[in-house]
């Protein structure tokens, strides 16, 4: 068809064409349907149901993903933004370098120490060699300039090499510093908040000091062991010189420690050393600090480190002082202060004066006791230390048997000898504490801290023996015993279960089976007649009343607590003989009379009443039958030693002869040293001269002698009627002479002066309800008690023994309950005419059987 045809006609192939089944649609196009219906219509597909699946899957996991993300990001802010709440602020941070430390006084004035964060010596950077600096930030942190604190990079490289095993720091110079500045509350805080508070605290300072002030801090604060913080300590203590005069090797010496001062330490551990300085060498040479030939050069040469140690943190009373701060601190930190920066001023209870006194006397008479008391170890002992050494180790390394390591370093003599020096050294815990306010005088942890910091009289816990049945006694006294009424010098059988019997001895072995009161008792330390009356009272009771007397640590309630058998502190006994010299109050022990701020005021001080836990009289009766002791029983020697006037006391001796102890009192001091070895499988030789009364008492007593000139001349007020009664009892007793200083040249009205009037002590004797005919107490018949362990004491009111339920908890003279009438016995055994003693014999092996739950096996203490 031609294409020049009119418009009216019609092409053909534009012609309509008829709707069939082929025929295109007409009209607008369809609208395409959503990507849901068609990841359904894929479903429903069996040829793309995989991939569609596969899609799902993945968008499913991505968004999972990203949600768990965001939550977890948002958690993160927030609790970053918790933590930094609690964190120092900028200016915090760097005026931590110019903290002032808290200072601490002697009661009479005299400086004591001063507690500080680190012992350095502050120098500023133009003083520290150019090369120090650029081989720390080669080593430490070379985008040091680059960087707002944090290095990313490198921190995100330290996680992938550390997830392979090969395990890096990415903390920055900065994120160090604030572990130096903060090393309790950032660098001492769990992985994950410490890494937070790094990031947050190295942003703060970087945006509020320049890089040059932080290097400085930085220098000036790095721990270098030995008690050098610091560049300039480090340079003096490795190498003898300033830090200005520090060459490049022994720049990069100190540098290689950081990674870690005890691996890389050049003393203990030249070679490792070795090999990092020369890795920092080559680091600095890297970055163009040094020429090839210079770092060639200085890798060749010798570390030449030779160790000058520098003073640590002096202080006249260092055992004494580490316990103050441990208690300031606690009081700090609950209430917001810092001990090391806000300039504290504490002033101690220490009497100067009596302190030079106690130290001197340690000085003086331990290494006599060592001399005359030996020391009693195994081959076995001795092997377990000789396995601590690194002399074993190195021996170890190289034939890799420890039967011919130990072989080899027994034929050592210089090893030997070195060890067995500090396994036999004596040592020694004394605490002297004034009854009527409880402020501690004089401590004496060891005999010199710096060869012995452990303290021996405020931490270290042994067991008491003997000194413990003071406890005993005025758990009887409160039960309405008397010093003069009898027992059988026999100790009781308690059933242990599992066919185990538990019978305590005294010394030598025996019982005389003879009638002896219990003033006589006490003042032999018989454990016979001890162990009857803890069975009778129950070991839960002695416990509670050992608590409330002043008994800190935690008591095994099993029958051998009657001997002595639980473990506590020096300090602790000191605690419960003051209660007993103070009438019956207790007070704990004061390290501390007050707290004041920098500008000088107070905001602590010391405070509150004692509490009444003896009676007057009770406490009187047993200060009474404690001044037997001294007179004519254990503590006799102590007079020997320079104590005069009226004195008190106990001598304790424990299993093997483990320990010696000796409380002392006076009316204005009590005194109580224990003497022993740090390790207790060392013991003192066996016989008398390992007791007590020849260990601990000649170091007490020589002390009391001492400083007695320093104390008041006041005697122990004795309790109504009890001259009477020991009078009638035995002749020969202390209080029974009318020519007894301690009766005669009583000043009742200094007295007076000083406690007031006692409404609870009538002007005639009260004498208990009961019919008291003159007969003695027939032998106890012990029940069975507890032998489970148990840690709350203060709870154990209910685990009382069947007879002692129903007792009123408040002590005075109108509740205690009196013991029943008891017939009448044969009349008591003779006294022997040349010692006046009953059945009194030295020493003691008592060995009952071990008691399950229990925290150590059962010993009695040694009567001595």
């Amino acid at each position: 068809m031609p294409d020049d045809l009119p418009p009216i006609i019609i092409r053909p192939e534009s012609r309509p064409r008829p709707l069939g089944p082929g025929a295109p649609r007409l009209g607008p196009a369809p609208r395409r349907r959503g990507w849901w219906r068609r990841y359904w219509d894929a479903l429903r597909d069996p040829e793309r149901a995989w991939y569609a699946r596969f899609g799902l899957a993945l968008a499913g996991v991505i968004g999972v993903g990203f949600t768990v993300a965001l939550i977890g990001a948002a958690g993160l802010v927030a609790y970053a933004m918790t933590l930094r709440s609690s964190m120092p602020q900028s200016w915090e941070l760097m005026a931590a370098t110019r903290a002032q430390p808290t200072l601490v006084y002697a009661a009479s004035g005299e400086k004591l120490t001063q507690f500080e964060p680190r012992f350095r010596e502050w120098v500023p950077l133009d003083s520290v060699p150019v090369h120090f600096t650029r081989a720390l930030i080669s080593t430490e942190d070379r985008r040091f300039y680059e960087h707002g604190g944090v290095d990313v990079r490198r921190t995100v490289g330290a996680l992938y090499y550390t997830a392979r095993g090969d395990r890096q720091g990415g903390s920055t110079i900065t994120q160090q510093l604030t572990r130096n500045l903060f090393p309790g509350e950032i660098g001492g805080a769990r992985l994950i908040d410490r890494k937070i508070k790094e990031v947050l605290a190295s942003r703060a300072i970087e945006n509020a000091h320049t890089k040059r002030q932080i290097l400085e801090a930085y220098v000036n604060t790095a721990p270098f062991l030995y008690n050098a913080h610091g560049v300039e300590l480090a340079s003096r203590t490795y190498f003898g010189i300033n830090a200005r005069e520090m060459n490049p090797a022994q720049s990069a010496t100190l540098v290689a420690m950081l990674k870690g001062p005890d691996r890389y330490n050049p003393v203990r551990n030249p070679e490792r050393a070795l090999t990092r300085r020369n890795l920092v060498l080559a680091l600095m040479g890297q970055q163009g600090h040094l020429s090839a030939a210079e770092v060639a050069e200085w890798q060749a040469s010798p570390l030449g480190v030779e160790l000058h140690r520098q003073p640590g943190e002096s202080s006249l009373a260092p055992h004494f002082t580490e316990l103050v701060r441990l208690r300031v601190r606690e009081w700090a930190e609950a209430r917001g202060y810092d001990v090391e920066r806000d300039g504290l001023v504490v002033r101690t209870t220490l009497d100067l004066g009596m302190q030079r006194e106690a130290e001197e006397t340690v000085r003086e008479m331990v290494p006599r006791v060592a001399r005359s008391a030996g020391a009693r170890y195994t081959a076995a002992t001795l092997d377990a230390h000789l396995e601590r050494t690194d002399a074993y180790r190195r021996q170890l390394a190289a034939l890799g048997s420890e039967a011919d390591a130990l072989a080899a370093v027994r034929r050592d003599r210089a090893v030997v000898d070195s060890v067995r020096e500090a396994l036999t050294r004596l040592q020694v815990g004394l605490v002297a504490m004034e009854p009527h306010t409880g402020r501690v005088r004089a401590y004496v942890g060891s005999r010199d801290f710096e060869t012995d910091p452990f303290d021996h009289a405020g931490v270290a816990r042994r067991q008491p023996g003997s000194v413990f049945k003071a406890i005993v006694y005025a758990a009887a006294l409160q039960r309405g015993y008397r010093p003069e009424d009898r027992v059988l010098d026999q100790g009781p059988e308690v059933n242990m279960g599992g066919g185990r019997t538990w019978r305590p001895r005294n010394a030598g072995g025996g019982a005389s089976g003879a009638q002896v009161t219990l003033a006589d008792a006490l003042a032999y330390s018989k454990n016979t007649v001890a162990a009857q009356l803890g069975v009778e009272i129950g070991a839960p009771r002695l416990a509670m009343l050992a608590r409330q007397m002043g008994v800190e640590s935690e008591l095994d309630v099993v029958p051998s607590l009657a001997l002595g058998t639980s473990p506590v502190t020096v300090l602790e006994m000191v605690g419960v003989y003051g209660t007993i010299a103070n009438d019956g109050i207790q007070r704990a022990p004061i390290l501390i009379d007050r707290i004041e701020s920098a500008n000088g005021r107070i905001i602590q001080e010391r405070g509150g009443e004692g509490r009444q836990i003896l009676t007057r009289r009770d406490a009187r009766t047993l200060t009474g039958m404690l001044q037997e002791v001294v007179s004519r029983g254990t503590g006799a020697r102590a007079r020997q030693y320079g104590a005069t006037g009226p004195l008190a006391g106990k001598t304790g001796t424990t299993q093997r002869n483990a320990d010696g102890w000796f409380m002392l009192m006076h009316p204005r001091m009590v005194v109580g040293g224990w003497l022993g070895y740090s390790d207790q499988r060392v013991t003192f030789n066996r016989g008398s001269s390992g007791y007590g009364s020849r260990t601990a008492l000649p170091v007490v007593s020589t002390f009391m002698g001492r400083i007695q000139d320093r104390l008041p001349d006041v005697a122990f007020a004795p309790p109504p009627g009890y001259g009477e009664t020991l009078r009638a009892m035995n002749p020969d007793s202390l209080f029974g002479r009318v020519d007894d200083p301690a009766m005669a040249e009583f000043d009742w009205d200094a007295y007076l002066d000083t406690y007031g009037e006692d409404p609870s002590d009538p002007a005639e004797p009260q004498r208990p309800d009961i019919e008291r005919p003159e007969t003695d107490r027939p032998p106890i018949e012990p029940r069975a008690p507890a032998v489970s362990r148990t840690r709350a004491l203060d709870d154990l009111r209910d685990a009382t023994n069947r007879d002692d339920r129903g007792r009123d908890d408040v002590i005075n003279d109108d509740n205690v309950r009196r013991p029943p009438p008891r017939p009448a016995t044969p009349p008591p055994a003779p006294r022997d005419a040349r010692t006046g003693r009953i059945g009194w014999q030295e020493g003691v092996e008592a060995r009952p059987p071990a008691v399950p739950e229990t925290r150590a096996p059962i010993e009695d203490g040694d009567g001595r």
